[in-house]
């Protein structure tokens, strides 16, 4: 066979070319109106929380996709045991009108107040590579929701590459997923969203947009690593000091540590020695010796809720209670700032 014979064998056993020439066949109109971006999500529940959409972008937003790959520059690469891959931030590349459909596609699927902000990076796999069993908590700052599209043509079996999702780090698979052309794989990140992806033996093609929690912003993480930078307690008022000295003796270093740095926040935000102690007790679970002001009762929920995202990944369950802890309260000038960024308007 000539090797025009062999390229035009090769386009008509393309799966993308061969929908278009049905399509064309039956008379449709291919760029009559764009593809519809995630639609008809198939939603589970095993071993977390997870939707799938086939058909997903379609194929003209799929070959704008493929086009992100053919860059030279901007890779990084990651070369680890753990996490082996190449990764290129593509997000100023992808059409504005597109990032928006898939935002708002996203909004609606989560149900999440997510923020305009959408990072898309462009990720490649080698043979060889492979990535293992992580969660990607979503710790201050950082990214809360993800979709992960797969521009993988003509992939089989063998090929490997198949993303795995983990009821624990240390137990095997319990979900097998493809990376099928135009597959789209979308998930809230949280503790237990366990996931690796194994040894791939042809060159994997994913890309990776990344949301955020209208609450859990880049600039509240800049904002709460400020207020807890150069951290010494020894600045907090005498007046703490029986009552840390009592706590430490009969609760978990963890328990006081926490309650010491909603101590600090409120020190450092400007209020009064009662008002610090007051946050300590309540950060404690220590009883109060006095029914709070509502101004004393703003700013220790507040303290609790900065110290608890200062050290763990942002919990949307104990966010809610936040709010509702806080509903109808008009803050003090002095939490105003943090307050709107804990508790932006739009969510």
């Amino acid at each position: 066979m000539s090797e025009w014979g062999r390229m035009l064998e090769w386009v008509l056993h393309d799966p993308r070319i061969v929908r278009r020439i049905a399509a064309a066949e039956a008379g449709a109109v291919m760029l009559s109106a764009p593809h519809p971006v995630l639609a008809d999500p198939s939603h589970h529940r095993y071993p977390f929380e997870f939707f799938l959409c086939t058909q997903a972008f379609g194929f003209e937003n799929c070959a704008t996709f493929e086009r992100l790959f053919a860059a030279k520059d901007g890779w990084q690469h990651r070369d680890g045991a753990f996490y082996s891959c190449s990764l290129r931030d593509a997000t100023i590349e992808v059409p504005a009108k597109l990032l928006d459909g898939v935002l708002g596609r996203m909004r609606e699927i989560t149900t999440l107040p997510l923020m305009d902000t959408v990072q898309v990076t462009a990720q490649r796999v080698e043979p060889g590579q492979a990535i293992g069993v992580h969660s990607d908590r979503p710790m201050l700052g950082y990214e809360f929701a993800r979709l992960v599209l797969h521009l993988n043509a003509e992939w089989r079996s063998e090929h490997g590459g198949v993303l795995q999702l983990h009821e624990s780090p240390d137990r095997p698979a319990v979900v097998r997923l493809e990376p099928t052309y135009d597959v789209a794989f979308g998930f809230v990140l949280h503790e237990d969203s366990y996931h690796s992806v194994t040894e791939v033996r042809r060159a994997r093609r994913s890309l990776v947009f990344n949301f955020w929690h209208a609450a859990n912003s880049p600039e509240l993480g800049d904002a709460v690593r400020t207020l807890f930078a150069d951290m010494h307690f020894s600045e907090l008022p005498s007046a703490l000091d029986s009552l840390a000295e009592s706590a430490e003796i009969r609760l978990p270093e963890a328990t006081t540590f926490h309650a010491s740095l909603a101590a600090l926040a409120v020190h450092r935000w400007g209020y009064d020695d009662a008002t610090v102690v007051a946050a300590y007790r309540h950060s404690a679970g220590l009883a109060t010796e006095n029914v709070p002001s509502v101004e004393v009762h703003a700013a220790t929920r507040l303290a609790d809720w900065v110290a608890q995202l200062y050290q763990h990944p942002f919990d949307p369950t104990r966010w809610k209670w936040l709010k509702s802890e806080l509903r109808g309260i008009a803050p003090d000038a002095r939490l105003t700032p943090i307050w709107q960024l804990c508790i932006p308007s739009n969510s």
